[in-house]
């Protein structure tokens, strides 16, 4: 049973839980928190507890049994990150919803600065800048964060189109409910959910606002995390990508939009099968090809602008569907690193790190590959270029 709030409240926390026990009493604590005096009408929590195998049901009953505030959904049979956030949004009388990860938490100051910024700029969408939290407490500025520096108070992607690169999550953007009906965007089930979901928010968004502050701390290395778990799982992109795309054929049929994501999409398969963390070895190659089917398939007429350098190399072999000679790059590019982590400078940390996660990194644009209709094996030759020595 889940108890209707007597005002409707201007932001819904949308928390599904799963598998979280050492976590979750944080991640709860740190939004209820943080709610202002006076305003607990105005922020209602809702816990969906997807079937969790630990404790993490009853700790939320505890939890809600203290928290006029705090609202529970207890799914009968686990049904996964996506539609747990379906469930969580089917009941949300927000305004605005923001979809929450268990496992992360907040940083004290954060939700009177998303209230502030809601009622003043009434957005359709409120992006939201990050840390990453490591194991040993380690914090680091994510890749994408500097696209959300000086954004004017209220813009359009259109108009500051490197807002597509941001990491694709659903944690770092606030949503007006209304306008998730207007998009019918709902999750997909299975992994890498945010993908079809994440992007189209932006591209159909009239207002968004970007609030320039950490808000959110995000939290890695947690073992049973998807980014830390090997699974033939990771394939799911694959069919998320497929969402997507269809969307925006569908309802933004714009070239330059879709050689953006085209490039994107690209980006992001080339983090997945180069990562040791997510890939079974022998799984390994099946997904570089199906990268390379993909590749092939949604090439746009127009081309993309190929990023410079090493990440452009790849974007070649993905094209060429060249396995061998990406595994061979591979391989020296990680001998290389592992001689560079050992020399005299070994320990220097940058200030700012790839994401694991961030398809928009390598992003510079050195030449344009073209889809001039060719039949797939003659598109394959032209989409050659410079080849190994």
């Amino acid at each position: 049973m889940v108890i209707e709030p007597t005002h409707a409240p201007l932001l819904s926390i949308v928390v599904p839980v799963y598998g979280v026990e050492a976590y979750l009493y944080q991640c709860l604590e740190s939004i209820r928190a943080d709610v202002p005096a006076g305003e607990s009408d105005a922020v209602e929590l809702i816990a969906v507890d997807d079937a969790s195998p630990d404790g993490c049901g009853d700790m939320l009953r505890s939890y809600a049994a203290g928290h006029d505030s705090v609202r529970v959904v207890h799914l009968s049979s686990n049904v996964g990150l996506g539609l747990a956030r379906n469930a969580g949004l089917d009941v949300a009388t927000g305004r605005y919803v923001w979809f929450f990860d268990s496992d992360d938490w907040l940083p004290p100051g954060t939700i009177p600065a998303v209230l502030d910024r809601l009622r003043q700029h009434q957005p359709d969408v409120l992006m939201l800048d990050h840390l990453r939290v490591h194991e040993d407490g380690r914090r680091e500025v994510d890749a994408s964060s500097h696209l959300l520096r000086g954004i004017p108070a209220v813009t359009r992607l259109e108009d500051q189109p490197q807002l597509l690169r941001v990491q694709h999550t659903a944690w770092n953007k606030v949503v007006r409910r209304d306008f998730l009906e207007q998009l019918e965007l709902r999750f997909f089930p299975g992994w890498y959910e945010d993908i079809p979901f994440s992007h189209p928010l932006l591209i159909g968004a009239e207002k968004i606002s970007v609030l320039d502050r950490v808000c959110y701390l995000y939290r890695q290395g947690r073992q049973g995390a998807i980014t830390s778990t090997r699974s033939g799982r990771h394939f799911d992109a694959f069919d998320q990508y497929e969402r997507l795309l269809d969307w925006v054929a569908r309802k933004h049929p714009d070239e330059r939009l879709q050689a953006e994501l085209f490039q994107l999409m690209i980006n992001h398969y080339l983090v997945v099968v180069g990562n040791d963390d997510r890939l079974h070895p022998h799984l390994r190659r099946d997904f570089f090809q199906r990268a390379a089917e993909h590749y092939r398939r949604y090439l746009p007429t127009g081309g993309y602008p190929l990023p410079s350098g090493v990440t452009g190399l790849k974007h070649r072999l993905v094209g060429r569907g060249d396995w061998l000679a990406y595994s061979a790059l591979r391989r020296a590019h990680r001998v290389a690193g592992r001689l560079r982590r050992s020399g005299p400078a070994a320990g220097a940390r940058p200030a700012s790190v790839s994401a694991d996660e961030d398809p928009g990194r390598g992003a510079g644009a050195a030449a344009t590959v073209r889809n001039d209709g060719l039949a797939t094996a003659q598109r394959r030759d032209a989409l050659a270029g410079d080849r190994l020595p």
